[in-house]
């Protein structure tokens, strides 16, 4: 078989066809320098703004805390960077009735520094992105464990102590609901289905410039004296917080709005560009668990979005949706807030489990096990992930007749989600494992998440989780989940892709001091918190027991130590693909995935020629197995069926 790079056949340039290399043209060079001015200048507009209306309004001007002025001078910030950016150039030359200008072409570097419509280079900008998250939320994580090394001697004092735990929480919550459909999502998953791009570019590029934003906003919080409610807001505590709550619930908005158009826009590419050929059965695992996340993104952001509106607008206007003594109710955030947190947990956690079920039958060199159970688990876990929300509320005071329900669902879960776990273990049997460092993650993703799993259980419990709630042995089962599962695979699929994404090799060496450091020490940091919490430890508390001080130094050590563990990330990153590159091979891993069957640097358009899809990508060792997908058809490939999903001027 030849693809058409291999027979030199350059295709034509469909006439309507979004160039993805062009950005944003508009009245000035549009790029992160003019966004950041432009958001200060917002800022500054905002700010007066707010103290104009508010001197008008006594009880605003007496009142000592103008959350008008804050909000305001926020959302002019936002506003500010998104036009800096160019990401309003667009939809405002539309509403005021006028031909939108044609995009700008940046080549190079610059290209990552701009409003850009390649999904390609939006992968890479989150790509850095989450990992400035991610750096930030630790270094408050290493302040953390700082502070617990004593029980009685203090670095912070107690106010400070939990503004910082609030941040640490908030940044890194946030930053975990896109740090795998953001950079791995919106890069491969074109590829896998063997388009040519997002179906809808500009959202797609608005989905992650207005994530950043919310990040500065929420981190914003900490020059408005932080927020004292720890990551999930809860009212009383929101309503009598200072500014640094503003910053809080609009950032939770912000994000909201863009993980919402993200999960739009990866399910209509999805369901309506997959190339010919590619039917439900052929379609990728990883594809599987973008789009159950795709629609868990969708469907459960905009709650959060009301949420954090209804809390601004008792800040700011002194409504009380959350203020019981007005006729409000502090129940009503803890519902919304969890009937998004919860589905939020599997938009983290489902992502990983793709990721880990697309690289294992590479490196066992066997089909995937059971590949429709895989993918009828991942739904599953989507569907039920709503119905279990009030089991973080066994505590709250909610009607104790509820308590059975939602302790029946959240069991119920645990069925779908080990599915996708025997998915795994069914591949690894007898398979003859090839040890690289994607699979040594993978192999990290297994073990971790069966200790958080089985930690869950007992929490989904209510006699067990009234005992240990609010305590570190939640702490450590949520770590586990979430860190110990999506961190994991995270690194899996970076180590797994950058070879791709960068046409550059990752030092193997480094690769392998970063896996077994990071896996030692994240056990040796989260594992003992099981016992501190069982012996009564309550989470956000600066003081503890004198007993309890060993376990707390040997966590606060392993700490430190696991942080060190991504400076070797760090180290290798930068030397392997800027001061020491090498130029990787077309397919270092022997993978039939349909992403490695393009050149390197992957063309403009992905594809010269639409390939047709031929069979799933999983037939590994299988002696005349079909061959995954035929690049000899000129698009549009004349089926009835497909012609929207290969016609280039359909893309439009």
């Amino acid at each position: 078989m030849t693809t058409s790079v291999e027979a030199g056949v350059e295709a034509p340039e469909p006439p309507a066809f979004i160039d993805p290399r062009k950005g944003a043209g508009g009245w000035l060079s549009q790029h992160v320098g003019t966004a950041i001015v432009c958001g200060f200048l917002g800022y500054i507009l905002g700010h007066w703004l707010g103290n104009y209306i508010g001197s008008a309004y006594p009880y605003i001007a007496n009142s000592g805390q103008n959350s008008l002025t804050d909000f305001l001078a926020l959302l002019f910030m936002v506003t500010g960077w998104l036009l800096g950016i160019g990401a309003l150039n667009y939809p405002l030359a539309k509403i005021v009735g006028r031909e939108a200008k044609g995009e700008v072409q940046y080549t190079g570097w610059t290209r990552y520094f701009r409003y850009n419509l390649d999904h390609k280079v939006v992968g890479i900008q989150y790509v850095v992105g989450v990992l400035l998250f991610f750096f930030t939320g630790g270094l408050l994580a290493m302040a953390i464990r700082t502070e617990l090394l004593n029980p009685t001697v203090h670095v912070f004092s107690a106010d400070t102590y939990i503004k910082i735990v609030s941040e640490h929480g908030t940044i890194m919550m946030m930053m975990a609901s896109s740090v795998i459909v953001g950079p791995l999502g919106n890069y491969f998953v074109p590829l896998m289905i063997g388009a040519r791009r997002m179906a809808f570019p500009r959202i797609e590029a608005f989905s992650l410039w207005t994530f950043i934003a919310g990040y500065f906003v929420i981190f914003s919080a900490l020059a408005y004296g932080g927020f004292p409610t720890g990551w999930t807001g809860y009212a009383p505590l929101q309503t009598q917080a200072g500014p640094g709550m503003v910053s809080y619930l609009f950032g939770f908005a912000v994000i909201s709005v863009g993980m919402m158009t993200a999960g739009f826009n990866l399910a209509v590419t999805i369901i309506n560009y997959r190339a010919p050929g590619m039917t439900w059965s052929r379609v990728p695992v990883f594809v599987w668990s973008i789009i159950a996340t795709a629609a868990l993104l969708t469907l459960a952001s905009p709650v959060l979005t009301a949420a954090g509106l209804f809390g601004l607008l008792d800040k700011v206007d002194q409504t009380a949706f959350y203020v019981t003594e007005h006729g409000g109710s502090s129940y009503l955030w803890e519902n919304l807030f969890w009937f998004f947190g919860h589905p939020e947990v599997y938009i983290m956690a489902l992502p990983g489990f793709g990721i880990v079920g697309e690289i294992i039958p590479v490196f066992c060199r066997k089909p995937l096990f059971a590949y429709r159970i895989a993918a009828a688990g991942m739904i599953g876990v989507a569907l039920l992930s709503f119905f279990v929300w009030q089991h973080h509320l066994f505590q709250s005071g909610i009607d104790p007749d509820m308590r059975p329900l939602f302790m029946l669902t959240t069991e119920l879960i645990s069925i779908p989600t080990g599915f996708i776990f025997l998915v795994g273990m069914g591949t690894l049997y007898k398979a003859k494992i090839r040890y690289e460092v994607p699979m040594l993650f993978c192999m990290a993703v297994y073990f971790n998440f069966l200790i958080g799993g089985v930690s869950g259980v007992f929490l989904s419990d209510v006699p067990v989780n009234v005992t240990v709630h609010g305590g570190f042995f939640v702490l450590s089962h949520f770590h586990y989940t979430i860190m110990g599962g999506l961190i994991f695979a995270f690194f899996a699929g970076l180590y797994f892709w950058l070879p791709k994404m960068t046409g550059r090799t990752m030092n193997k060496k480094l690769g392998l001091w970063h896996f077994w450091t990071m896996f030692v020490f994240f056990n040796l940091t989260f594992f003992p918190m099981f016992v501190i919490g069982m012996l009564g430890q309550p989470r956000r508390v600066f003081t503890y027991a004198k007993n309890l001080q060993t376990l707390n130094d040997f966590s606060s050590i392993a700490a430190f130590c696991l942080g060190a563990s991504f400076l070797i990330f760090v180290a290798n990153l930068m030397w392997s693909q800027f001061i020491a590159p090498q130029k990787a091979p077309a397919n270092p891993w022997d993978s039939l995935g349909l992403e490695w069957q393009t050149a390197t640097p992957i063309p403009a358009y992905n594809f010269e020629r639409i390939p047709v899809i031929m069979t799933d990508p999983y037939h590994y060792s299988e002696e005349g197995a079909p061959e995954l997908a035929d690049f000899g058809h000129d698009p549009p490939v004349h089926a009835s069926s497909f012609t929207a999903r290969t016609d280039p001027n359909q893309y439009e």
